[in-house]
């Protein structure tokens, strides 16, 4: 990146600033889930066409947003930028002036910030078209926290016409200071995958357990021994985590459960352990709930695999990065 570029980088911004800040609440305030992105989108999409961008796309898988500013340099060579735009099913619990204003939905996740970035790079680079080589197509993603992300827009064609040679995108990390940005070669975000399991007990008096089968303790034992998969399975030196994130059963504190339901998610960078860990998974809870005079159903979802970034394209987002900010406030990230 030239110096001249990137003060202008820096000065418009500045000068934006204040702006984004408020398009990040706004957004804040209105938190919409996967495939629900309507009020986001049409935001987004309006602003890209106040830009100037030459063209903007609405509805696209669903939800999403794509924009495309023409370089003048008369290239076709195209880079991408991305920010994903969903919110989570979370109660927000901040007290702010700009806290959710819908019940049970927030963006806990910093994609109202990406959203909101996104929109100044669209504008900051608008007003630099005249020195841009090639193209820069925005894509702002929706449901990236599931049942969508990459893969609709892919399939919807936002990596073609222009074709795509090259994409970047952020996370906010809360561990990085203002004014510094983390970066990293190679994995980055492990594969992540979900198992759902339904323990099948006998229901019963909680004053008689010993003619019940009682689901709720058989799950506690399951969630238990799920955790000795990484600890005592999978070699130290290789990144695994499996987390039980869900857990639902029971009517009330003296009747015994016929059933408790969980669900959770095991990550991985290793493509041989992500394969195995569905057989570790079953054998795990066949085993307790067998011990336990239980039965059991589990079925599991495939998510995306390991991101793993260019060491080219790291190298050139090192290097502008460091234009912008300054020498030593581009810092290497663990996973």
């Amino acid at each position: 990146m030239s110096q001249n570029i990137g003060g202008a980088i820096k000065g418009t911004a500045a000068a934006i600033s204040d702006r984004l800040v408020a398009y990040r609440r706004d957004f804040h305030r209105h938190p919409e889930t996967g495939f629900e992105e309507r009020r986001t989108a049409a935001v987004i999409a309006t602003r890209l066409e106040k830009i100037g961008l030459d063209e903007v796309r609405n509805g696209v898988a669903g939800t999403g947003v794509v924009g495309l500013l023409r370089g003048r340099g008369g290239s076709e060579r195209t880079v991408a930028l991305r920010a994903d735009i969903d919110a989570l099913p979370i109660e927000e619990a901040n007290q702010t002036d700009y806290v959710s204003l819908h019940p049970g939905k927030m963006h806990a996740c910093g994609h109202d910030a990406h959203a909101a970035m996104l929109l100044g790079a669209a504008e900051v680079l608008a007003g630099l078209r005249e020195q841009l080589p090639g193209n820069v197509k925005f894509i702002f993603q929706p449901a990236e926290e599931g049942p969508g992300g990459a893969k609709p827009m892919i399939e919807e064609g936002v990596l073609r016409d222009p074709r795509v040679d090259g994409i970047a995108m952020l996370h906010v990390y809360p561990n990085i200071p203002v004014g510094e940005a983390g970066i990293r070669t190679g994995p980055v975000c492990a594969a992540a995958d979900m198992f759902r399991i339904k323990i099948l007990g006998q229901g019963g008096h909680g004053a008689s357990p010993h003619l019940a089968v009682d689901a709720v303790a058989v799950a506690a034992q399951v969630v238990t021994a799920l955790q000795t998969i990484v600890s005592r399975e999978i070699p130290p030196a290789q990144p695994a985590v499996l987390t039980v994130g869900t857990i639902k059963g029971g009517f009330r504190h003296n009747v015994i459960a016929p059933e408790v339901e969980m669900s959770g998610t095991y990550r991985t960078l290793d493509p041989e352990i992500r394969r195995s860990m569905p057989e570790r998974v079953r054998r795990v809870v066949d085993g307790v709930t067998r011990a336990m005079r239980a039965g059991y159903e589990i079925s599991f979802e495939e998510g995306y695999p390991v991101q793993c970034n260019d060491d080219r394209l790291v190298g050139l987002m090192r290097t502008s990065a460091e234009a912008v900010l300054g020498p030593g406030r581009v810092k290497d990230v663990p996973f």
